[in-house]
């Protein structure tokens, strides 16, 4: 036997930075997307809504003192406000400055406590909430419906509104999902090519007549399941896989490299074709239907 060659430093080093790849970018990539999303939502969505917060209650403490006397300035520092402000010739008096004083200390207090940055996320959540229960009941979906017709009359906002609608519920509506039953396998594009489908349902009705017997198949496409075609197969042409949904959507996103019952640290075989056995016009025939 043949001594295998000892690899070059460039080699090695492309093999072991590879592996590090492999084994640190799924939790780095992991770590960044949800950095992203935090930050995006501390200030696109918190930070708005903190700001409410400390608006409103330095408007209500000029009404009714709420804040407590730790936030009071010294007499100094009012005075010192006071001529500042003159200075500026904006007309305060000397108990307007020692609320801007106040507002002005409670805010830098409200900085320096990172906890209190929550208080935005928190209401963003309860309020999201509460319009669900709202939305809920008759005279929510009655408002709702209100608010969408007032949407959709708006010129630009009719032409956007109603597809981010669609992608919306399609994403998290648990009203009408998109139920995948089985996994088969279909001759897609030509007859002899054979591609992973997701049942839906019963064929099209319109369709029937033309398919006969038929089911609805989703074709996703590789590497982004969530894009794909929509097609009325012959419930004889559409063969069952034996394979979870699961399993077959990480088929898809690896483009083959994850295959159910392969070892996913193991490198992927190489194909081997089949002889065909059929002329290039028929349809294979098929021992595993989709059942009804």
């Amino acid at each position: 036997m043949q001594a295998s060659r000892p690899r070059s430093p460039s080699k090695s080093f492309k093999i072991f930075f590879l592996r590090g790849l492999v084994v640190l970018l799924p939790s780095v990539l992991t770590l960044w997307l949800l950095v992203a999303v935090y930050r995006f939502l501390d200030n696109s969505i918190a930070a708005p809504i903190n700001g409410w917060v400390r608006w409103a209650i330095v408007e209500l403490d000029r009404q009714v003192p709420l804040l407590p006397s730790a936030f009071d300035p010294t007499p100094s520092e009012v005075q010192a406000e006071f001529a500042a402000l003159a200075g500026t010739k904006r007309q305060v008096t000397a108990e307007q400055a020692m609320q801007i004083l106040r507002a002005r200390d409670f805010r830098a207090w409200w900085e320096e406590k990172w906890y209190l940055n929550l208080v935005g996320l928190v209401i963003a959540i309860v309020g999201v909430w509460l319009a669900g229960r709202l939305v809920g009941g008759i005279i929510g979906r009655s408002l709702y419906r209100r608010l969408e017709q007032v949407l959709t009359s708006v010129p630009v906002i009719k032409h956007v509104y109603p597809h981010v609608k669609q992608v919306v519920d399609f994403i998290l509506s648990d009203e009408r999902p998109i139920k995948f039953n089985r996994v088969v396998a279909v001759q897609y594009p030509r007859p002899g090519i054979w591609s992973i489908g997701l049942v839906t349902g019963d064929g099209l009705k319109a369709v029937r007549g033309l398919a006969g017997d038929s089911v609805t198949v989703f074709i996703p496409s590789s590497p982004t399941p969530f894009t794909g075609y929509t097609m009325t197969v012959p419930r004889k042409d559409a063969v069952e896989l034996p394979m979870t949904i699961d399993e077959a959507l990480r088929y898809l996103v690896t483009a083959g490299v994850l295959a159910p019952g392969r070892d996913s640290t193991a490198p992927a075989a190489s194909p081997t074709l089949p002889i065909p056995t059929s002329s290039e016009n028929e349809p294979c025939k098929s021992t595993s239907p989709v059942g009804t």
